[in-house]
Formats: structure tokens, C-alpha cells, sequence
């Protein structure tokens, strides 16, 4: 989903879409510039908070040495993405520090490490053809929660309190699994099972 439906399925529920929405020439989504003005930063925040709900796994290797000291931003300048919160980690003896934000390495080896990331962010500049890396669940939940926010200063009507409540609603329903799990069963020897 790009960030352009992200604006159509919001404005849509707001009542502020232009009625050629889908035109390719059309500038604007809404003849709102208040609602136009935020509406990228409160897509960008609002995917921040449901990015901490179901998180967005990533996984790194990295060489290391005896006593090394990884921290968040080595990771970052590695992989790229803004560190949220380390898994698993495994591959080399090592011990947290500060907190577990500084992974001490006490052998040398290949360090794995399995991380969550915050999402790529959104900002005035983020062109409409942004593509979310959240999965389509929480995709679906983005505009309620938007709505909410782009509403809540509006004091002419609820609307923004339907919205944030329905939002907190889908917050709730979120399955922030990426698996289930698997159960295998082995006959043995003797015939039985385990």
C-alpha cells in the first residue's frame, strides 16, 4: 500500500477527499491546507505507534572480536534502519550492557542478531508512491487512527473521539504474531510418540 492510499482511504473517512481523487494530474487530495499540511507527519506518527504493536523484525550479522562493544548505531550504520528494540541474539558468548542497548562480544566470531526496526519515515518531502512496510493489517488500521488525530482539535464535532475510539478497537484486535509456532511428532523406536 502506498502512502497516497493511506491519504484516500483517511480523507475518505473524514469526508475532505476532492471528488477526482483518482485523477493522476490532480495536486491535491483535499481542498483542506490545514488537513493537507499534517496529514505525512501524522501518517509518520501514527506508523510509529502501531510499529511498536507489531513490530517489524530484521535480522543482521556481524563480524566480531573479542571484547567488541556493538551498540544501536553500529547496527544502524550496518543495515540501515533505526533500531527499536533487540530479539535474539546468538553466534558468539556475550553479555547485555546499558541496559541492553550495548551487546558486549566475549569471543570472536559472527555475531546474529535478530532486532526490531522502526519503520522508514514519513515526512512533508515523502513523495505519494511511498510503499509502508507495515503488513496489511495494521495498513488498515493506519487511516482510523489519522482521522482521529487530524480530528481530535475539531471541537465543532465528535467525529474525532468515533474515530480514535474505533482505532483503539483495531489496536486491540492485532495479532502482533508473524508465526504461530509448529509442533512435530516422532514415532519411536518402540512405536510410540513423542
Amino acid at each position: 500500500m502506498t502512502l497516497k492510499d493511506i491519504k484516500k482511504k483517511t480523507l475518505s473517512l473524514i469526508e475532505e477527499i476532492v471528488d477526482d481523487a483518482d485523477a493522476e494530474n490532480l495536486e491535491s487530495l483535499t481542498n483542506d491546507p490545514d488537513i493537507e499540511a499534517k496529514l505525512n507527519y501524522v501518517i509518520n506518527q501514527i506508523q510509529f505507534e502501531l510499529a511498536r504493536i507489531k513490530k517489524l523484525p530484521e535480522y543482521v550479522e556481524i563480524e566480531v572480536k573479542e571484547n567488541d562493544l556493538i551498540k544501536f548505531k553500529d547496527i544502524q550504520e550496518k543495515t540501515g534502519n533505526e533500531i527499536y528494540q533487540l530479539n535474539i541474539v546468538r553466534g558468539v558468548n556475550y553479555d547485555y550492557k546499558s541496559d541492553g542497548t550495548i551487546i558486549k562480544c566475549l569471543d570472536d566470531g559472527i555475531l546474529e542478531i535478530e532486532y526490531y526496526k522502526y519503520p522508514t519515515r514519513i515526512d512533508k518531502n515523502t513523495k505519494d508512491d511511498f510503499k509502508f512496510e507495515l503488513s496489511d493489517d495494521v495498513l488498515e488500521i493506519i487511516p482510523y487512527g489519522v482521522a482521529a488525530d487530524v480530528l481530535k482539535s475539531d471541537v465543532s464535532n465528535a467525529y474525532g473521539n468515533v474515530y480514535a475510539n474505533r482505532y483503539n478497537e483495531l489496536k486491540q484486535l492485532l495479532d502482533y504474531r508473524y508465526n504461530t509456532g509448529s509442533i512435530e511428532f516422532c514415532e519411536n523406536d518402540d512405536g510410540s510418540w513423542i
